[in-house]
């Protein structure tokens, strides 16, 4: 199994070379040459597995040779050992043919936890059995940090820089980063909004002689791990509602574009997907470049719905990529129009694919606010602002194939959005019913490529 970058002008990489890499030299994304599928009698011999068994079944063709069986079942066992729900991703019945997937039961109480807490696992085994060390840096609009942070955080050959949007996450986000007192964690609040942070990571590695200095790694949704570790929860929930022997549909919160390619990934693999519907907040690029074939910046807008306050969707080259029927020059050429220019426009057929592929809506807030209050009536769950706004979307798209709605938060993160909406204040788990009460470790910082490459040359460990 090889990977190959979506620019193609760098080279192709085995499975652990594009994880411990990261963004590719050429600054493209990582993805499989080719896409293993499953028949339909393998899909349906994953009904009755636990979680664990399926991702072992549907990863470990990606991942080849780079762990042996054992070794990679021991690994996916230690990642989800922390999660508060034996199911892991339990399916939760909001109306007639609507399923809530609850993927907030790991350690940081979000989806990325699925993604994060393997590949911790992963590259912690990778670098022990080489001796290397790396530096970890990444970007957050809220969630990804924390559940790096918690992945990463104490392991032997990891150090972790995490650049978050001063004043722009939620205080459960913000403390979640900044709380835990290991010293190979570092939490770096930037003046400015999560598309600066994710700018600068990507100069990081765009700045070669800064890279191999201070040996980089990303596990931001750039990385084909997390995407990868992404694609599991689609088969598990898809085979419990009766895959492969009818199609199902999934309605997806986003706005980096990862967790909805994973299930687009799912698909290719041969999972019967109906619909992939793309859910945005009123930060809506993506469902905008989807109803016009014109991706075009529009500026940030803060939100109740903080992970979703993006207009550049990295994953979404991805996407663009097997759009234009993998040529790398072409969406090279797109991708640099975005950066230059603000704007590209996808050509017919490309657009076309995309189109086939994937549908998409937006929530405003006031929608969003009132889903939530609606759906602790309907149902009895109550919803984080990012669930809510995959919740709305979904209803129009709902018919005779089954729909899970993608929940990707607790609603504790988001206390003070969902007691307006519901009057309810979500407590946090017991697990971490002190956060409030936790010393603060954080640093704030210009948004400023000098300044941030110092404090990690600074900070980081020999």
């Amino acid at each position: 199994m090889r990977y190959i970058s979506t620019r193609g002008q760098a080279p192709a990489l085995t499975f652990e070379e594009a994880m411990m890499t990261g963004l590719a030299r050429d600054g493209g994304l990582y993805v499989p040459e080719t896409v293993p599928t499953m028949t339909k009698d393998e899909i349906a011999a994953l009904a009755g597995k636990s979680y664990e068994e399926i991702a072992f079944a549907v990863m470990k063709p990606f991942v080849a040779d780079t762990f042996t069986d054992e070794e990679f079942k021991g690994l996916i066992e230690k990642a989800y050992a922390g999660f508060g729900h034996d199911a892991r991703a339990p399916l939760v019945q909001l109306a007639p043919n609507h399923f809530l997937l609850e993927l907030f039961h790991g350690p940081t109480l979000a989806f990325k936890d699925f993604a994060m807490q393997l590949i911790g696992q992963m590259m912690q085994f990778a670098l022990a059995r080489s001796g290397k060390r790396i530096t970890i840096v990444g970007a957050t609009s809220g969630d990804t940090g924390s559940a790096a942070i918690e992945a990463f955080r104490g392991l032997d050959n990891v150090d972790v820089f995490i650049l978050f949007p001063h004043g722009r996450v939620s205080e459960v986000q913000r403390r979640q980063m900044t709380t835990p007192s290991e010293s190979n964690v570092h939490a770096l609040a930037v003046d400015g909004d999560f598309d600066d942070c994710q700018a600068a990571l990507k100069d990081m590695f765009n700045d070669f002689d800064f890279r191999d200095e201070v040996h980089l790694a990303g596990v931001n949704s750039i990385n084909w791990g997390r995407v990868l570790a992404q694609v599991v929860y689609y088969f598990s929930s898809a085979v419990s509602l009766g895959a492969p022997h009818r199609k199902v549909s999934f309605t997806v919160p986003t706005g980096n574009f990862g967790d909805i390619f994973a299930g687009y990934i799912a698909k290719k693999m041969g999972l019967p997907i109906d619909r992939l519907v793309v859910a945005t907040n009123q930060n809506d690029i993506l469902h905008r470049t989807l109803a016009t074939g014109v991706q075009k910046k529009e500026g940030v807008t803060p939100s109740i719905s903080p992970s979703m306050d993006i207009q550049v969707s990295s994953n979404f080259e991805r996407a663009l990529f097997d759009a234009y029927g993998r040529d790398g020059a072409v969406t090279a050429q797109a991708m640099a129009d975005l950066k230059d220019k603000g704007e590209f426009t996808i050509s017919q057929g490309a657009y076309d694919m995309l189109k086939d592929t994937f549908n998409s809506g937006r929530a405003s807030e006031d929608e969003t606010l009132e889903t939530i209050g609606a759906q602790i009536k309907a149902s009895g769950e109550l919803l984080c602002p990012h669930s809510a706004v995959g919740v709305k979307v979904a209803e129009d798209f709902l018919g005779a194939t089954p729909m899970i709605t993608l929940a990707t938060a607790h609603p504790a993160k988001f206390p003070d959005a969902v007691e307006k909406a519901s009057g309810i204040r979500p407590p946090l788990p017991p697990r971490m019913a002190d956060l409030y009460d936790r010393d603060e470790r954080v640093t704030r910082v210009a948004n400023d490529m000098d300044a941030l490459q110092a404090i990690i040359r600074e900070r980081r460990a020999r």
